[in-house]
């Protein structure tokens, strides 16, 4: 029987144990996609406790945590930090099988040096380990990310975000951390923030918004701001892709009647969101930005506990919404007049697998690896389970070798173990193909096919 979680964890066959160890492990990390604050970073942030850096905005434990029953007072709420994380602990034991599980034992082990299992049981020494080490420098949020081999950080920032903390990171730190420009409130036209945000955006890029062309100035006046700060990637959070007919001739008529307080039909919106977005996508094409498009999402669903808890606090689904034929017509809307710019395609809902590794394949770029490509499993699929299928439908119906990997999508400067764990995965299917019979076992081969997929494609793909 093999001991939970040594040195082999997850890689089972011997070409794994030699891809991993002699090559992936090696390598630096590029977290191309993330939630954390940047913030914490530029004032190098020390955590007093384990619950601080673990628990204070990772809703994926705060649904593990809701699941067993457990007062929101323990999750989010007024409990004290040593309550939410015995809450947490004692939780564990029913969590195996979820990623979770392996995650949290991953970061014990690599960050606090304790191979203890967490348990009702050892919470307490655990917590005593954890909080002795986070006194540590090496523990301070920018010591963690040297001890992760970070090379390069891609934020989640708003246009209207002034980037104040990127400017004291780059003045003061040595890894690069860079905007992400993230654009959804200005898609979103028929949520009731719209108005507000529009004068936001006319405030901060000096721009009176009452026209469309007064939108698309203000929105290429941030883009260049972000662009100056090192930002080359633009992300997009949708409940579904849209495309509509006649969107850009609609859009300047429907944007004036949103500003007048006007309620919007379902085709007006479409054709909104369609214009906005094909417009971005060919700003982003001009700087040799990569558009990211996460979308399958269904958002708060709880109204109770949305009302409690606030957005983003682990209420969200997987949506089974079907948009193939827009995703289709999106890109070949900006591919008529070559203005597709690189982009990543993710939904939340892994039955899209088939269908975004296909329609990516019919939009090559001459000089670039898999141009448009299927994203790393996402969220409710970052599980090994979710990994393996998105990696052997990629390799069924693509291009393995072009992929750019793996991301955290994470509000948790410890996540980047998730790293790792996708690295044993994608060694152990290699090494399992290999031993198998089913391609060479050419050690100089597959090693280059590993450390493309871990780190030199994201580098290439995204010029960093």
């Amino acid at each position: 029987m093999k001991k939970f979680m040594n040195e082999d964890f997850l890689l089972h066959n011997d070409t794994a144990k030699v891809l991993y160890h002699d090559y992936a492990k090696k390598l630096p990390v590029i977290d191309y996609h993330c939630h954390i604050d940047p913030r914490e970073i530029a004032e190098n942030r020390r955590y007093k406790n384990i619950t601080q850096i673990w628990l204070e905005a990772d809703h994926y434990k705060w649904r593990l945590m809701r699941a067993n029953g457990e007062e929101e007072k323990n999750v989010t709420g007024e409990s004290t930090d040593y309550d939410k994380f015995l809450t947490f602990a004692k939780i564990m034991p029913k969590a195996i099988g979820n990623p979770i599980y392996h995650w949290a034992h991953l970061e014990l082990k690599r960050y606090f040096d304790c191979d203890l299992i967490l348990s009702e049981e050892t919470a307490a020494e655990i917590w005593d380990i954890c909080n002795q080490k986070l006194k540590n420098d090496d523990m301070s949020v920018r010591g963690i990310i040297e001890k992760s081999k970070v090379e390069v950080i891609v934020t989640t920032d708003d246009p209207v975000d002034t980037l104040e903390w990127h400017q004291v990171i780059k003045k003061n730190n040595t890894v690069k951390v860079l905007p992400g420009f993230r654009p959804d409130k200005i898609v979103n036209i028929e949520k009731p923030h719209f108005r507000n945000y529009i004068e936001k955006l006319a405030n901060i890029s000096d721009q009176p918004i009452t026209t469309l062309d007064d939108l698309y100035n203000a929105l290429i006046k941030r883009l260049n701001y972000f662009m100056e700060m090192g930002c080359n990637t633009a992300d997009h959070g949708l409940d579904y892709i849209p495309f509509a007919e006649n969107a850009e001739k609609e859009a300047p008529f429907i944007l004036k009647k949103a500003l007048s307080g006007s309620t919007l039909s379902n085709t007006e919106i479409q054709q909104f969101k369609t214009a906005i977005l094909l417009f971005l996508g060919r700003e982003y094409k001009k700087r040799d930005f990569v558009m990211q498009l996460h979308y399958g999402v269904l958002r708060n669903i709880n109204q109770n506990r949305l009302a409690q808890s606030g957005p983003d606090s682990g209420y969200d689904a997987i949506s089974t919404y079907e948009c193939s034929q827009n995703i289709a017509n999106f890109l070949n809307q900006l591919e008529k007049t070559n203005e597709l710019p690189k982009t990543i395609l993710y939904s939340l809902n892994p039955g899209d697998d088939a269908m975004l590794q296909t329609i990516a394949a019919c939009f090559p770029g001459q000089g670039t690896i898999a141009k448009v490509q299927q994203g790393s499993a996402w969220w409710f699929n970052d599980t090994k389970q979710g990994i393996e299928a998105q990696l052997t439908n990629l390799a069924s119906r693509g291009l393995l070798g072009g992929f750019v990997g793996m991301l955290t999508d994470s509000r948790c400067f410890l996540s980047y173990v998730r790293h790792e764990y996708f690295r044993r995965i994608l060694c152990n299917m290699v090494g399992e193909w290999a031993e198998k019979g089913e391609c060479p076992n050419d050690m100089d081969t597959l090693a280059k096919l590993v450390n493309d997929v871990s780190y030199n494609n994201v580098k290439q793909y995204f010029c960093f």
